[in-house]
């Protein structure tokens, strides 16, 4: 009696709830519609009538469709109970819901954070263009770094001038000869690369200025508040600009230049004829103009290989910013927005757990209604008819039987039996005088 209370309980909640059922799903597919048309007008190009209409019609079929496909789950899973069918089914729903996923949620997930996704998009580029800002800036400088060897190659070639001059250090004979006309050249070459540059520096020091006020610019069209699409126009044109700054970074860096004058130093190393009034004076000042060519070599050497480790840096690859669609920014940054992402896709998969749990109450029906089945189907007239028998049953079991019974005999066929005597149902004259006479007599 319990089973059959419960699974009458069951019954009837779930015949009270079909029509939440059906207006739950109705709003489900028309959320999913709204989203769906907000996600496609994104996407779409063309008049403005166009791409209202294309975005209404696509969003109409996509809630008719989820509507429908649910609608069918909700009535047919439930139902089933052999495993296989009931697996099959399951099979089918999730392929349908693949479908949606693919129709619908992407789009919906486009709606709810596509401003969101193309600002992340900004935001990544910015950074982007603000490392290669860096990047140039550094490879440009890097030259810098060898102001300090040119500096004491030149202090160290005009100091020995200036002591061969005013003490003969390296000769032995004080005085403006050869040596100190080729150290006074080399330390005015040293002189003339430091020039270069020191002289660079101002330039680069003005492009990465013009680089950094747009990459401000940029920045402030990231955090500015109001519609992505035209800011995103606006950061377009400022990176167009700052790719011109920093390819113009690159093409500053004075490394080749200075690999050139180092090379020239050891090639183009020119000495002077020998002045001295004594073989003994010619002989010493051809020496040390030996010392000073090997000295220019190594120094050349040395300035080649710091710029040959200069140039082998890496350039900075050419960046350009490629403007994205809501629904493509939400794709490629995904992972950015797992919680819209839920969002949409719940919107669309939650009668899902609604056909779950009508599939779990009608088992739960059928497993209590088994016992009590043929007694729930059981009519009237079968019931009468089942006490009938019973009775005979029991009047049979009870009536009393002869040990011997006596073989009846065969009836005789049916034209040897005598015929009954037949009554006549007409009224008798005589009944018929009496009942007259009577009535004279009376009369």
């Amino acid at each position: 009696m319990m089973s059959r209370t419960n699974a009458a309980q069951l019954r009837a909640t779930t015949a009270n709830i079909q029509t939440m059922t059906r207006f739950a799903l109705a709003v489900l597919a028309l959320a999913s519609g709204v989203y769906t048309y907000l996600g496609v007008r994104s996407l779409l190009d063309g008049s403005a009538t166009f791409v209202f209409f294309a975005a209404i019609i696509y969003s109409a079929a996509v809630s008719v469709g989820i509507y429908a496909f649910w609608s069918y789950m909700l009535r047919f899973v439930p139902l089933v109970r052999s495993m296989a069918k009931r697996v099959s089914l399951f099979v089918i729903m999730a392929i349908g819901s693949l479908m949606i996923v693919a129709m619908s949620s992407w789009l919906n997930a486009a709606a709810l954070a596509g401003s969101a996704a193309l600002e992340q998009h900004l935001a990544v580029t910015l950074e982007g263009y603000a490392q290669d800002l860096d990047a140039a800036h550094a490879n440009a400088l890097s030259a810098q770094s060898l102001l300090p060897d040119v500096d004491r190659a030149s202090d160290r070639f005009a100091r020995l001038a200036e002591n061969e001059r005013s003490e003969g250090a390296l000769t032995g004979s004080s005085g403006s000869g050869s040596v100190v006309q080729l150290l006074t050249q080399m330390s005015a070459q040293m002189r003339e690369l430091r020039t270069s540059i020191t002289d660079s520096r101002e330039t680069v020091a003005a492009l990465f200025e013009e680089g950094s006020a747009h990459i401000a610019a940029m920045r402030e069209l990231v955090s500015a508040t109001g519609s992505v699409q035209p800011r995103a126009d606006q950061f377009s044109a400022e990176a167009v600009q700052l790719s011109g700054v920093i390819a113009a970074l690159q093409e500053t860096s004075v490394a080749p230049s200075v690999k050139r004058a180092a090379e020239d130093l050891s090639l183009g190393f020119i000495a002077p004829v020998a002045d001295g009034r004594s073989a003994d004076l010619v002989s010493r000042q051809d020496q040390v103009m030996e010392t000073v060519r090997a000295s220019v070599a190594a120094q050349s050497t040395a300035l080649s290989q710091a710029a040959d480790s200069i140039l082998a840096e890496p350039r900075v690859p050419t960046r350009r910013f490629v403007p994205l669609s809501s629904a493509e920014a939400v794709l490629r940054y995904y992972t950015d927005f797992i919680p819209s992402w839920a969002g949409a896709i719940s919107i669309d998969l939650l009668p899902f757990v609604m056909v779950l749990v009508l599939m779990v109450v009608h088992d739960a029906m059928r497993r209590e209604s088994d016992v009590l089945e043929d007694a729930e189907t059981i009519t009237a007239a079968d019931m009468l008819r089942a006490v009938a028998i019973y009775r005979e049953m029991n009047a049979e079991e009870q009536a009393p039987r002869s040990p011997d019974p006596e073989p009846e005999a065969e009836p005789k066929p049916e034209e040897e039996q005598p015929a009954e005597p037949q009554h006549d149902a007409t009224v008798t004259p005589l009944k018929a005088s009496s009942r007259s006479g009577g009535g004279d007599k009376s009369a």
